[in-house]
């Protein structure tokens, strides 16, 4: 039975001040969609950012009106407003920033929230509320103020809520895209239980394929029209249409496809690692010794020391809670250092005692060997040094248009406006951003182009180090790799040290000189990716997978093949096999 029937569904955002003009409509962000969704059916919807995703899904629950076509949910018609509740109940939604749907100011209440709206008894809400709170993890935080809270553990109440009313279809926007491995998995975990046990209807919203395998059907848009659709083998047999829409294979179907495209006898349909494993099996590898190209860079000059460092959030009150515990470590100029741990160890805390933002409860942070609490040291003058870009760009914008926005910066710092404006040029080619663009509001701007801007904005005040927490997150794969390129060229060109929170380990792998470990507050491991990822035990202790490629390799080695551990990307991949692979 069919729970969702979409026919030609169209919707525009109304232009500003036209609101009831329809001829004053923009283009269509939904166009001509056909879409249709069984009960207990898992299917997730793939596209680059301003494909119409997100706007599409706001349909299906009624958050949004069709301009045009029809949505019917479970025989009831989106388009008929004595509907809309009905449908909220039966289509519940959670969004990628939990912090846009959590309401209360202690996590039971939230979770309360929604079902007191529908009106449930309240002996049944206690009821559903714990529930729904022991599925996600979370019934030993009840109590907690939602602000106390890690972005994963704000993302897990935030699904409690929409679980605990009940609903028989959920639509998961995104809601992964901001969580570390473990996060991921256990949203992921949750979302299969739903499906698999409860019967209820998934709809996933991602950037991540290896999610989109579990599906039984993927949908992928482009320009607000569906540009693919069928199963996850009919989907990603289309490599090149895939890449074309600016998305990523899954790893395993990549490297089976482009050793197919070097000559060997790989079947089209290899889409999931353990096929691909198979393959390799059955086709044999030559007995070549592999050596590892050196490429590591040698740096000497040490810019940030940080030694001994504590910092207790709440001390001496309630709420206090160690965030920081003995932490010591070194960043050396000119290097890229990826900083990566579970959501809640402790690193956005980090970075921000080393701009000064925080002052350590304990311990020392060092600029250039000066201690910038020191006496003799101006505060002030560390921000200029220090640039930080926070994990959500659009918290960090306040001017009318991204232009004004990074010249407020280098114009504080005393710059003429003359020279202020051409840093601020120079900032935005860097980072790609288009001159058109520059008049516009940040919050018009795509989730890459905020980041972009936002980065910008901190290059034009010139620092010497530049943070950045977390800057892929929620981007496609071609925004995420447009913004990676741009950190690399940074570097290079201006010899720039960077610091950069990640979740993603393929980005880790791809960029870092060195990588710091943490877990818990504290430091436990650095290193550069091979030292890291050979230390499986203090992988396991943060929360940390290794990346995608990787997790090949060790299947093999479980299999009794010899292969090397330290391969961590596709093109590396290829290339070991390319030269290895027997004739099939």
């Amino acid at each position: 039975m069919k729970f969702i029937e979409c026919e030609n569904v169209k919707y525009s955002y109304p232009a500003e001040g036209e609101i009831n003009k329809s001829e004053e409509w923009l283009k269509f962000a939904v166009d001509g969609v056909d879409f249709d969704a069984l009960r207990g059916e898992f299917i997730a919807v793939l596209g680059h950012n301003g494909s119409g995703k997100s706007t599409f899904a706001r349909l299906l629950n009624r958050i949004f009106k069709p301009s045009e076509g029809n949505i019917f949910v479970e025989g009831l018609d989106a388009s008929d407003d004595k509907n809309i509740w009905d449908i909220r109940k039966k289509v519940g939604m959670v969004f990628q920033n939990p912090d846009n749907q959590i309401v209360a100011t202690v996590v039971e209440e939230d979770v309360a929230f929604g079902v007191e709206n529908i009106g449930i008894e309240s002996d049944e809400i206690v009821e559903r509320v714990e529930k729904a709170l022991k599925a996600v993890d979370m019934l030993e935080d009840a109590k907690k103020a939602p602000h106390l809270l890690s972005g994963g553990q704000k993302q897990r109440v935030a699904v409690a809520g929409i679980l605990a009313m009940k609903p028989d279809c959920i639509i998961f926007d995104e809601a992964t895209a901001m969580l570390d491995p473990i996060g991921r998995k256990k949203i992921i975990d949750i979302i299969l239980s739903l499906n698999k046990k409860e019967n209820v209807t998934v709809i996933l919203i991602t950037h991540f394929m290896e999610e989109a395998l579990l599906a039984d059907r993927v949908f992928v848009m482009e320009k607000g029209k569906v540009a693919l659709k069928g199963t996850p083998k009919e989907v990603f047999m289309n490599a090149g249409e895939i890449k074309r829409l600016g998305l990523e294979m899954p790893v395993g179907a990549d490297i089976g496809n482009r050793i197919r495209k070097l000559g060997f006898n790989v079947r089209g349909d290899i889409i999931y690692d353990d096929e691909l494993v198979d393959y390799i099996l059955k086709t044999g590898l030559k007995n070549i010794e592999y050596i590892k190209l050196d490429n590591k860079r040698n740096f000497k000059d040490k810019i940030i020391e940080v030694k001994n460092v504590s910092y207790v959030y709440g001390e001496k009150s309630v709420f206090e809670k160690t965030a920081l515990k003995n932490v010591s470590f070194d960043i050396y100029k000119g290097e890229i250092a990826a900083l990566i741990g579970h959501t809640g160890s402790g690193k956005s805390t980090l970075v921000q005692t080393l701009n000064g933002l925080i002052k350590p409860s304990e311990g020392l942070i060092l600029y250039d060997g000066k201690n910038i609490w020191g006496n003799d040291f101006d505060i002030k003058n560390i921000r200029k040094q220090v640039g930080i870009v926070f994990q959500y760009p659009e918290n960090q914008f306040f001017e009318e248009t991204i232009f004004k926005d990074a010249l407020f910066g280098p114009l504080n710092m005393g710059f003429s406006e003359k020279d202020a404006k051409e840093k601020v040029i120079e900032a935005f080619a860097m980072v790609g951003i288009d001159e058109a663009l520059f008049e516009k509001s940040p919050f018009e701007l795509s989730g890459g182009q905020k980041r972009r801007a936002a980065i910008a904005g901190v290059i034009a005040m010139s620092p010497n180090v530049l943070i950045l927490d977390e800057p892929t997150a929620g981007l496609d794969p071609l925004g995420k790799n447009e913004i990676l390129k741009n950190i690399r060229d940074m570097r290079d060109r201006l010899n720039m040290t960077v610091v950069m929170v990640s979740h993603s380990m393929e980005e880790v792998c791809g960029i870092a000189d060195s990588i710091i470990v943490m877990s818990d507050g504290e430091i436990l491991i650095c290193g550069d990716c091979d030292e890291v990822f050979s230390k499986n035990a203090f992988l396991e202790k943060a929360g940390i997978y290794p990346p995608n490629v990787n997790v090949i390799f060790k299947k093999l080695i479980d299999k009794g093949v010899s292969v090397p551990l330290n391969i961590y990307n596709v093109d590396e991949a290829v290339e070991f096999f390319k030269e290895r692979l027997c004739s099939s």
